[in-house]
């Protein structure tokens, strides 16, 4: 009996450009973005589903890529940690995060990033309640998540500026 390849060419529009390659149906959306599209921001931590480091935003929605086969994203919108800034210019998260030491390692910033930016565009005015919540399920291991959520309530202060001056 002989096997065939079962690879196909994907593609999915990935921070806002149409990017296509080959993988096996069983590659997930994360191996897919760091080893076929070499976008290598998006971090692989638990490779369960749990740690939240290879979060990504799919049609607007936080996915763990991990759990995600990259198949399932043929002709949808992915979102990686790369897209959030613009021009040469920080996205107000990041930029809040640098200001506020909202990161240590960094390596559940991407996840965390990812994360936040669906909720402050679903929560514009967050409480730090509501912020704790939104990312409990992203596990940072360098902090207390204190200066986390401090950068995360400025960047919706800056957001909030930011769709005032608009």
């Amino acid at each position: 009996m002989t096997t065939a390849s079962t690879s196909r060419d994907i593609s999915i529009i990935v921070n806002g450009q149409l990017r296509s390659a080959n993988a096996e149906p069983r590659m997930t959306l994360l191996d897919f973005l760091r080893h076929k599209l070499n976008l290598t921001g998006t971090h692989a931590g638990c490779e369960h589903g749990v740690c939240g480091a290879c979060t990504v935003l799919v049609d607007g929605s936080s996915t763990r890529s991990c759990l995600m086969l990259a198949v399932q994203c043929q002709g949808h919108q992915v979102d990686t940690v790369e897209g959030l800034s613009k021009d040469g210019a920080l996205h107000p998260l990041q930029q809040a995060f640098c200001e506020h030491h909202g990161l240590q390692c960094g390596f559940c910033t991407p996840g965390l990033l990812m994360t936040m930016v669906e909720f402050l565009q679903e929560h514009p005015e967050p409480t730090e309640k509501e912020l704790r919540e939104a990312i409990s399920g992203n596990l940072c291991r360098c902090t207390g998540y204190h200066n986390i959520i401090k950068a995360g309530l400025a960047a919706a202060d800056m957001l909030r500026a930011n769709s005032r001056k608009a």
